[in-house]
């Protein structure tokens, strides 16, 4: 029998209720505030760490902030369905895209083709997923705050391990995706 470690993801199966992940320095998990919102949690956990003289970069590492923006942010997902699994996020609490201005609508694309690049330089992936659930009947994990997904796929990447299991396994951890995707949106042109 093979024995696959993958403690991190106890994080996922003990705190699925949105408590804060293991490793996330406690200056960050320090905030105290509750938006009801993941994403509005995040932004204001990130910058209450940095107002309270936390690195900026270390408030954003442990929060899987990759990209910040004028109006949306990159940032890792927590439980991604493969590494390089990103999502780009509006900062205002929208649950439609029709709500959207249209300056934070086509930054939000913007920051979808930076991260087409880049998935594409550090993945080299044979196809990448973008896209969006729209409420809770479509599929929104969190229907209230609207999100773009953005991962890599390759043709063959099946594993019983997905619907025999419902386990997902990642060959790399949230910190080392953070470092390579930080350095190549840097890196951008």
């Amino acid at each position: 029998m093979d024995i696959l470690w993958t403690p991190w993801r106890f994080a996922y199966v003990t705190t699925a209720d949105g408590a804060p992940r293991p490793g996330i320095p406690e200056r960050l998990a320090a905030w105290k505030g509750d938006t009801g919102c993941v994403f509005c949690n995040l932004i204001a956990s990130v910058d209450h760490a940095i107002a309270s003289g936390m690195p900026a970069e270390e408030a954003e590492v442990a929060a899987g902030l990759v990209v910040r923006g004028k109006h949306c942010y990159i940032c890792l997902n927590a439980y991604p369905y493969t590494s390089g699994h990103v999502m780009v996020v509006p900062y205002a609490h929208l649950d439609r895209l029709a709500g959207m201005t249209i300056e934070a609508a086509h930054e939000m694309m913007d920051l979808a083709r930076q991260t087409e690049r880049v998935l594409e330089q550090l993945s080299r992936p044979h196809g990448l997923n973008f896209g969006m659930n729209l409420g809770k009947a479509a599929g929104a994990g969190v229907a209230g705050h609207l999100h773009l997904h953005a991962l890599p796929r390759w043709a063959g990447d099946t594993n019983f391990m997905t619907t025999v299991a419902e386990t997902r396994v990642l060959p790399e951890d949230l910190a080392t995706t953070w470092k390579r995707m930080r350095e190549a949106f840097a890196g951008l042109t």
